[in-house]
């Protein structure tokens, strides 16, 4: 424990006999938060308006080591940075807006020019420029700053650099050319597990350089988001399965949410409930708990109380207030202002506010593709859809995508290809009702009614309290005829009107 006002140091509240100049230096490390701190910050710490040798501060810094001692892990606290400075290691990540909870760390290193051509580097340096760029305007997890990261140019092993820089992830990547053609490769990796959780190449010409940048850049940055929300889900099951911090109650939710029945949707609420009471105005519990009430009544599942669409819009308008910018925060919200608040212009507002500060966020894209089906332009929301589907094919809950493009096909007739959409949609994710309402649909234009039955079977047992009623009033009205598409559809099959 550090009191810098006495200037003394406490190790199980015994003094630690260190000097003044020592205990300036430890204070300004700490004040740096586990960031880094330059050789000049430093000496004008210890030695205010006074030339002094480099060799007085590496003293000083030896001297403190000695003092604190070695880490658990038997590794010191005062960790060197090449060329840069030092850093206080920090056993956790650096915090972004939620109390005491811990996001993730991300650090991007410079490419790897594998071409021969010197002159290619400024190519890969400025790929990972335009990442680290495109990556900062996520707020859940934090992005080491470039000027860092690049002083770990060629020094190859990961986990020693993430263990430097306290980051859990590290992206890192190659450049090679060949003739006019160019291929960058990046890859994250999980550096305390040592695993890989993403990888993609990336080919082009060199007259399209700008272009290719681009897209390199949209594809990294949308591509790592879902990853490590999944990476951190599966530490905090195998690292804190007791902990009941905020952090990871919200990631506890996440796979309740996505599963989509009305039992697991409860069990979220239940969870976020018990988060809000500790953080009231954490904006993040405020958006999930606000969604699991949308996500209810757009279902039709059974209410918890008669003034869940008043909870539902009261929690969404104070995530909003309290957003600070988070584009997934406002994109949450902005759907329950939607779907259950009727606030159609605004809550359009809120999304596309949200899409221009991260168009990389795969849910922000997405969340702004499905407002726009419900109640905005369907090119606009086939743009944002197809692109998310573009960028990430593989996302395991594109079943929302895919059945937002399904939806748009639906409603311009296009029964055929809505099949398809909604077809690979229930293969994602059989308990997405949606889903179901939109295959019966088409079923049932398209005149096959014993399928459209079939489909109607699923939907019962998936969610058995569904009517017409019920699905009617968690519907967005401001088309009606979208909404009357389906109803139609619904009530031919057989769905009891309430």
């Amino acid at each position: 424990m550090l009191d810098p006002a006495s200037g003394i140091l406490r190790r199980d509240g015994q003094p630690v006999p260190l000097g003044q100049r020592a205990i300036a230096l430890l204070t300004a490390l700490l004040d740096a938060d586990g960031r880094p701190v330059g050789k000049d910050a430093l000496i004008e710490a210890g030695w205010p308006g006074l030339m002094v040798e480099e060799g007085n501060l590496s003293v000083q810094i030896a001297h403190l080591r000695k003092a604190l001692g070695q880490r658990p892990d038997g590794q010191e606290w005062i960790v060197t940075l090449p060329r840069l400075g030092y850093r206080l290691f920090r056993s956790q990540t650096p915090t972004a807006d939620i109390g005491d909870d811990i996001f993730p760390s991300l650090a991007i290193l410079p490419f790897e020019n594998l071409s021969g051509d010197p002159e290619q580097q400024y190519f890969a340096d400025g790929v990972v420029d335009d990442v680290i760029t495109a990556l900062s305007r996520f707020r859940s997890f934090a992005v080491i700053a470039r000027n860092t990261s690049f002083v770990y140019r060629g020094m190859g092993d990961v986990r020693k650099i993430a263990g430097e820089l306290g980051v859990k992830y590290v992206l890192e990547g190659s450049l090679r050319k060949s003739g006019n053609r160019l291929r960058i490769y990046a890859r994250l990796v999980d550096a305390a597990a040592n695993m890989q959780l993403w990888a993609q190449s990336f080919d082009g010409d060199l007259e399209d350089v700008f272009e290719f940048q681009d897209r390199i850049t949209e594809s990294v940055a949308i591509g790592i988001e879902p990853h490590v929300q999944r990476a951190e889900l599966e530490h905090a099951r195998r690292e804190r399965p007791g902990s009941i911090s905020v952090y990871d109650i919200c990631l506890q939710v996440l796979p309740k949410i996505l599963a989509e029945t009305s039992r697991q949707n409860a069990e979220a609420h239940a969870l976020l409930t018990e988060a809000l009471e500790r953080e009231p105005d954490n904006a993040r519990i405020l958006a999930l708990a606000s969604y699991t009430l949308e996500h209810r009544r757009t279902m039709g599942w059974p209410p918890f109380g008669p003034d869940d669409a008043e909870k539902c819009v009261a929690l969404a308008r104070r995530g909003i207030e309290l957003a600070k910018g988070d584009a997934t925060i406002m994109a949450t919200c902005g759907m329950s202002l939607i779907q259950v608040g009727r606030e159609y212009d605004w809550g359009l507002a809120i999304m596309q506010a949200a899409v221009d500060l991260n168009p990389n966020s795969l849910s922000v894209v997405v969340r702004a593709g499905i407002a726009h089906v419900h109640c905005g332009n369907l090119d606009r929301g086939q743009q944002y859809l197809t692109r998310a589907h573009r960028l990430s094919p593989l996302d395991p809950y594109a079943h929302i995508t895919f059945c937002g493009l399904a939806d748009i096909e639906m409603i311009r007739g296009n029964y055929e290809q809505s099949l398809l959409w909604a077809s690979r949609s229930l293969a994602l994710n059989p308990n997405f009702d949606p889903t179901v309402w939109i295959l019966i649909t088409d079923n049932m234009n398209l005149g096959r009614v014993e399928e459209a039955k079939r489909f109607l079977q699923h939907l019962l047992r998936i969610a058995p309290d569904s009517t017409l009623a019920s699905i009617a009033a968690g519907q967005a009205t401001k088309i009606p005829e979208r909404r009357a598409l389906v109803l139609e559809g619904l009530r031919s099959a057989g769905l009891p009107e309430a």
